[in-house]
């Protein structure tokens, strides 16, 4: 498969009181053409930083993006204008990330108009409702305002406005954790759909592991800024190995009213995202945490059939 979106140590600092944030250090990540990654983590582990950076949303302090091959971090305004024609993204928060004045109408035709991508009025009035049919918009909200409507159209007509350019890649930035569970699953299967027909590349972030499994091809693991395993989605659901993916998967819900299943408990306190002392930043929460574990940072490494982890536990038993 072809390679679309690859990063190489890519990193972002915060100045902040007291130092450097690093919210994304050193993410080594690759997307094929048509398939879906999963960026999986907790609140404030880099997640939403790692996509705004990878279509350059935020300017990266160090490192490289990759896309068709060619560093885009390298491009100048000109460039990248005709780069962003084919990398979009989906907010979290339908409502905050529609401006309350627009109506549907004027939302999705917004990027046509700023692009000039039609000739005439009547040319991009026709692909407005033919991507209000595309998302399931009824026709009859062409006039509304957001507020008219609920969270699940909201998000139609942001999933309308990133189709609107026909881009290759979407970052999809938790768009289904704001709304209901029945709804989630319409989004979800919309945007399986779309990919399907329209040869879309997807970054999918979200903190639901039960939603990436579903939607995922890959599946990334990050903990305080660095990526600390990546897998197929069968791959890591049947055989995790970092500590930290095991406690995640562990805290699935299951639905079973007699059988108990034990949780594996994550004890001990978050480490300090500024200025981080090299080594295993999961490692004050760690049940295995040895000596080798600190001073310097643990690198991901192969454990085969394209299964990387970053635990000292795999590297020592590759050794052997």
């Amino acid at each position: 498969m072809e390679t679309l979106i690859k990063t190489v140590n890519l990193k972002k600092y915060f100045k902040v009181n007291g130092g450097l944030l690093h919210a994304v250090d050193g993410v080594n990540i690759e997307i094929q053409r048509g398939q879906t990654l999963g960026i999986v983590g907790e609140s404030g582990c880099g997640k939403s930083t790692l996509g705004r950076l990878v279509i350059r949303l935020l300017e990266a302090t160090s490192g490289e993006v990759f896309f068709e091959g060619k560093d885009i971090l390298q491009y100048k305004r000109q460039q990248m204008h005709k780069i962003r024609r084919q990398t979009q993204i989906i907010f979290q928060d339908p409502f905050s990330s529609l401006n309350p004045r627009m109506s549907v109408f004027e939302l999705i035709a917004e990027p046509l108009v700023m692009n000039h991508s039609y000739k005439s009025n009547r040319e991009m009035t026709k692909r407005i409702f033919g991507l209000m049919e595309t998302v399931g918009l009824a026709e009859r909200f062409v006039n509304s305002f957001p507020h008219e409507m609920d969270g699940g159209r909201r998000q139609r007509v942001g999933v309308a406005r990133a189709l609107a350019l026909n881009p290759q890649f979407i970052v999809c930035d938790e768009p289904v954790s704001a709304l209901d569970v029945s709804i989630q699953a319409q989004i979800l299967n919309m945007l399986m759909d779309l990919q399907e027909e329209m040869d879309l590349t997807y970054m999918f972030i979200t903190h639901d592991l039960s939603v990436v499994k579903h939607i995922s091809n890959e599946i990334a693991v990050m903990y305080l800024g660095q990526c600390v395993e990546r897998a197929e989605s069968k791959e890591l659901f049947k055989n995790p190995l970092h500590p930290y993916t095991k406690a995640l998967l562990a805290a699935i819900p299951v639905p079973r009213l007699i059988s108990r299943q034990e949780r594996a408990i994550i004890k001990g306190e978050v480490s300090d995202p500024i200025n981080p002392r090299p080594g295993c930043r999961f490692a004050s929460r760690c049940d295995y945490c040895r000596k080798n574990c600190l001073g310097e940072d643990i690198p991901l490494v192969d454990q085969g059939n394209g299964h990387f982890v970053a635990c000292v536990l795999y590297q020592e038993s590759n050794s052997l």
